[in-house]
C-alpha cells in the first residue's frame, strides 16, 4: 500500500513538473540558440538567449528590442523554419527611411552604435523607405552586411514575433541582461 502511494506521488510530481515546464515555455519564456551571424557582435552564433513572451504582449515592442520571430512565409531563404533574431528598428505607424545606410524615424536620424559592418559595407549606398501598419514592426540585424532582414522581406507582423530576448545565459561567462539602447538624435 505504501509503495503504491509513493509511486502515485512520483507520477503526480513528474506530471506536474512537465505541465509547469510546458506552460512556462509556451506562455512566459523560452530558450533559443542563436543560429545566424546577423546580430554580430551583440549576439554570436552558438550563444543562448531567453525570450520573454509575456511582457511584450502587455507592453508592446520598443525600438532597440531584440526579437525572435518566424521568418515570413514569403521569404524562401530558410525553409527549415529556424527562428530569426533581429533588432526592432521601426514601430507600428512609423515611417522609416534609410539613405546611404543612415536610418531616420519619422524624419529624425537615429544613432545606431551597435551596428557591425565588416569591410565597411552593409549599409553604405543602401536606401529604402517603409511605412509601417498598425501591427507591423521593421527589424534589421546588427551585422548589416550579413543579415536577411526587413530590408529584403519588408515589415513583419507583431503577431509573428515569438518573444523578446531578455537574457544571454550561455556561455555563462557572457551572462548578460539584454536591454535596448537609449536612442538619441544623430548628429546632422
Amino acid at each position: 500500500m505504501r509503495l503504491r502511494r509513493l509511486a502515485i506521488e512520483i507520477v503526480q510530481t513528474v506530471a506536474l513538473t512537465i505541465l509547469a515546464f510546458y506552460l512556462l515555455q509556451t506562455f512566459v519564456a523560452q530558450p533559443f540558440r542563436v543560429e545566424q551571424g546577423s546580430m554580430r557582435q551583440t549576439l554570436e552564433p552558438g550563444q543562448y538567449v531567453l525570450a520573454d513572451k509575456l511582457t511584450a504582449a502587455l507592453t508592446g515592442y520598443h525600438r532597440g528590442d531584440i526579437v525572435i520571430f518566424r521568418p515570413p512565409s514569403t521569404w524562401p531563404a530558410d525553409a527549415s523554419g529556424t527562428p530569426y533574431i533581429k533588432r526592432v528598428i521601426g514601430l507600428p505607424g512609423e515611417t522609416i527611411e534609410m539613405v546611404d545606410g543612415v536610418i531616420s524615424v519619422n524624419g529624425v536620424p537615429i544613432d545606431e552604435p551597435y551596428t557591425y559592418r565588416d569591410g565597411g559595407g552593409g549599409g553604405a549606398g543602401e536606401s529604402g523607405r517603409w511605412v509601417l501598419g498598425a501591427t507591423e514592426i521593421l527589424v534589421f540585424g546588427d551585422h548589416r552586411s550579413n543579415s536577411s532582414d526587413s530590408r529584403a522581406y519588408g515589415p513583419i507582423p507583431t503577431a509573428g514575433v515569438i518573444g523578446r530576448a531578455v537574457l544571454r545565459y550561455f556561455p555563462i561567462d557572457l551572462l548578460t541582461i539584454i536591454t535596448p539602447p537609449t536612442y538619441r538624435q544623430a548628429a546632422p
